[in-house]
């Protein structure tokens, strides 16, 4: 505290300063008392009026800062930590107060500072001891980002009392877990313990703030979900000139117009560089260097913090004169203990944890947008979040809807709605029973504008993407085996009006079919088909194949499907103007009329096949929307295996097991009853069992089971006739009552005698069941009798 010894110093001598020229200059200084000596004396009538003016004066007392109330938190039931101070603790709570009253002497115009707050039980606490450091037990809590977003999600905002002071109460991060509600103090106190759990460097600073900082306001704040990522331009490789390509066009703007650009923006950065100048001027005062005394007071002895950093020079000049200085004198350990937070370990709960938001709910305003966030297996549909985003500030006109959507068993993640142009993009995770991927929509009426794309490791057939129209099918491959990269399907009107979704018994016809198949270095370039089209009403198919390297252009065959007849009346086959080709390099087999018949028959039968492609493409897209339709009205979720609250498969299962083991186990003490020790207690101690005995300790055994059963069977007998009875006077009160009964009276009676019923059929079963099983465990009592060790001697020739 040598530091504010001297700035007091100077003070006082600044003060003797002043009075030593008032005196100069003649200046009388009055005291209090010469003061109230040249006051007005006071009259009964003065006094009075300045009473009445006194009691108009409303004065109104600030609210109590503490949110924790006796109503939310019995106070009385929390550690002793928390309602008392160890003596540890009253002597920081004393140093912290002598700091605090030498800073309040120093600098009156400050604000005091913020050391010892009221906890919950209204027990002064050191504000330091007040974190505490807990790592939690789940991985998305390492990082610090995600801290802060679970802490603003998981905690409600409450404004201070006072926004220009600091609050009188100060809770633990236990009490506020518990309430989910809190002050700015309150979350920055949770989010640093979290942090410095987690292996942060973290702080917690009081200052002021903006007023939408501190209301968490973010009207005026653009939704961090609505900003697009920066797009990195990767730049191409400028291929080397060759000696025979074409020369660019020449560049006909001005220079003088990009010199004068270019010295534009060097202005505005310059203009820039002086604004940084000056920020940096305003902040030079705010050094951050713990370390340095003349700006930064130790509260605590014995810190683990830097000091402030000097040159080597003068560091062993200081260290030779405090040898010098420090030469036999004792060190004196002067550091304070200081003692361990009173903050119970920080926990929170899976359930808590899962939940997040409040009641399972939490809206945040952006501008021009509106972020909901609802906690998982709240919503029926599996939705978690909504972000809603609107064209005016009001948020009255929505853009675009986004929503989000978590444990579908369908798979469907994310919903993107445009609500001027009606278009609906659904986005799926791998797993969908049709490796959808992306659906783009704006009905679910097949043969309507669609994009679907698939993840085509997937799916058999290496489909990505297909695209539908009302009178157009495109759909892309990759991977096939048959090099298959596009096919192109172009629809005619139905000769018939059915419903829509009538592609199976009324399809629409096909006018015409476009394939292109990627490159197969298998086969020769002028022999690898690289597009071909089948004109079904024209008859023709047009085929187009890949180009030889070094080759400007690709060899065209084009064949014509006639069915013209010759003078005899016999149907032509294959005739040269049939077949019209331009190859770049003919050979001699390729004009034959046989080659070409052949590959005319082989392109009739793969048109064929792909109009059976082009057809199950249709009835794929029906069953697709249909199980869309279904899921959507449906909307089920997946519930984990390891989540035994929720999955009630797994609980019924659990159930069952552990009643198998106590029914396992009721027979086991059952076999491990003595079914003899009632019958060998009539003996004497150490008396010897005589044959006599045992053939009487058998009669008695098989006489005291057999009397069991015949109670048994006479229970139920009673029981049975007992309930018959019931019914029959039951039964004959209605006959009697019948006309003047109401409708609920019948009906009363209706459910009497059927559960009457079903109580008499119970009884008459178990009564038939005991009946066929009595002799058969009559039997078994017998033969495990004459298997007993303590009687087999006896009974070994007795039948």
């Amino acid at each position: 505290m040598e530091v504010l010894k001297e700035k007091v110093e100077e003070e006082e001598a600044a003060e003797r300063e002043e009075a030593a020229e008032r005196a100069e200059r003649g200046e009388k200084i009055m005291r209090p008392s010469e003061v109230r000596k040249e006051g007005t004396i006071m009259t009964q009538e003065m006094l009075r009026d300045l009473k009445k003016k006194l009691s108009e004066i409303e004065i109104t007392v600030p609210g109590r800062d503490s949110i924790i109330s006796e109503d939310t938190v019995d106070t009385s039931k929390l550690p002793l930590s928390y309602q008392s101070n160890t003596p540890k603790e009253e002597h920081l709570l004393q140093v912290a107060d002598n700091f605090s009253r030498q800073y309040s002497h120093l600098c009156p115009d400050r604000v005091p500072l913020f050391l010892h707050p009221l906890n919950e039980c209204k027990v002064p606490k050191f504000v330091s001891t007040t974190i505490r450091p807990t790592l939690m037990p789940y991985p998305e809590l390492y990082n610090w980002d995600s801290c802060a977003q679970f802490v603003a999600d998981f905690l409600s905002m409450v404004p201070l009392s006072d926004p220009l002071q600091p609050p009188s109460h100060l809770s633990s991060s236990t009490t506020v877990i518990k309430c989910q509600k809190g002050n700015c103090f309150d979350f920055s106190t949770l989010l640093c313990s979290m942090l410095l759990g987690a292996g942060y460097d973290a702080y917690c600073v009081n200052g002021y703030g903006s007023q939408d900082l501190c209301h968490m306001d973010l009207t005026r704040e653009v939704c961090p979900l609505t900003v697009k990522p920066k797009e990195i331009v990767q730049e191409k490789e400028m291929a080397p000139p060759k000696k025979y390509s074409v020369k660019p066009p020449r560049d006909l703007s001005s220079r003088f117009e990009k010199e004068q650009e270019m010295k534009k923006q060097e202005g505005i950065r310059a203009e820039e560089e002086r604004q940084l100048r000056k920020e940096e001027v305003r902040l030079q005062d705010l050094v951050f260097d713990l370390g340095d005394p003349v700006r930064w007071e130790y509260l605590l002895l014995g810190t683990d913090k830097p000091y402030l950093s000097v040159t080597e020079e003068d560091d062993s000049d200081l260290n030779d004169e405090d040898d010098e200085d420090n030469l036999g004198k004792e060190e004196e350990d002067k550091s304070f203990d200081m003692p361990h937070s009173w903050v119970e370990q920080i926990e929170i709960s899976p359930e808590a944890f899962e939940t997040r938001c409040p009641n399972g709910k939490k809206v945040i305003h952006y501008k021009r947008a509106k972020l909901e966030k609802w906690t998982p297996y709240l919503n029926s549909n599996g939705l978690v979040c909504r972000l809603s985003t609107y064209r005016d500030l009001e948020c009255t006109q929505t853009l675009e809807i986004k929503e989000w959507y978590q444990n579908r068993e369908d798979m469907l993640e994310l919903k993107h709605i445009n609500e001027i142009t009606g278009l609906v993009i659904d986005y799926f995770k791998p797993g969908h029973p049709q490796a959808l991927r992306v659906h783009s929509y704006t009905s679910m009426q097949p043969e309507t504008d669609r994009i679907m794309e698939f993840y085509e490791k997937a799916r058999v057939d290496g489909l990505i993407k297909r695209e539908e129209t009302p009178k157009t099918m495109t759909e892309y491959y990759q991977g096939r085996a048959d090099f298959l990269s596009y096919r192109h399907v172009n629809f005619g009107p139905r000769v018939k009006k059915l419903a829509l979704n009538s592609a199976e018994s009324n399809p629409r016809p096909m006018v015409k079919i476009t394939e292109r198949f990627f490159r197969n270095p298998a086969k020769p370039a002028d022999e690898d088909v690289a597009e071909r089209a089948f004109l079904i009403l024209e008859e023709r198919i047009q085929l187009r194949y890949h180009c030889r390297e070094d080759y400007i252009t690709a060899s065209k065959r084009e064949f014509l499907q006639r069915t013209d007849v010759d003078s005899k009346g016999n149907k032509i086959i294959m005739t040269p103007d049939m077949c019209i080709s331009f190859e770049v390099e003919p050979m001699e087999y390729t004009k034959k009329l046989l080659y070409q018949y052949e590959a005319m028959m082989q392109l009739k039968n793969e048109e064929k096949l792909s109009r059976h492609q082009a057809w199950e493409s249709e009835l794929e897209v029906l069953e697709i929307l249909k199980l869309l339709e279904e899921e959507e009205a449906a909307h089920t979720l997946t519930i984990s295996i390891y989540d035994t609250k929720r999955n009630e498969k797994s609980r019924e299962h659990r159930e069952a097991m552990e009643r198998v083991m106590h029914e396992e186990h009721m027979r086991q003490v059952e076999a491990q009853l003595d079914y003899l020790a009632p019958f060998l207690a009539q003996l004497l101690p150490g008396e010897k069992l005589t044959r006599g005995q045992a053939m009487r300790l058998k009669d008695e055994c098989l006489s005291d089971f057999k009397q069991r059963l015949i109670d048994k069977a006479n229970l139920i007998q009673a029981r049975f006739e007992k309930e018959t009875q019931e019914l029959q006077k039951k039964q004959q009160w209605y006959q009697e009552n019948q006309v003047t009964l109401t409708a609920e009276d019948e009906d009363l009676y209706l459910s009497y005698c059927s559960q009457a019923m079903f109580r008499i059929r119970i009884l008459e079963q178990r009564l038939n069941r005991h009946k066929e099983l009595a002799p058969l465990k009559y039997l078994a009592l017998e033969e495990k009798l004459h298997k007993d060790p303590r009687l087999v001697e006896f009974l070994r020739g007795y039948v």
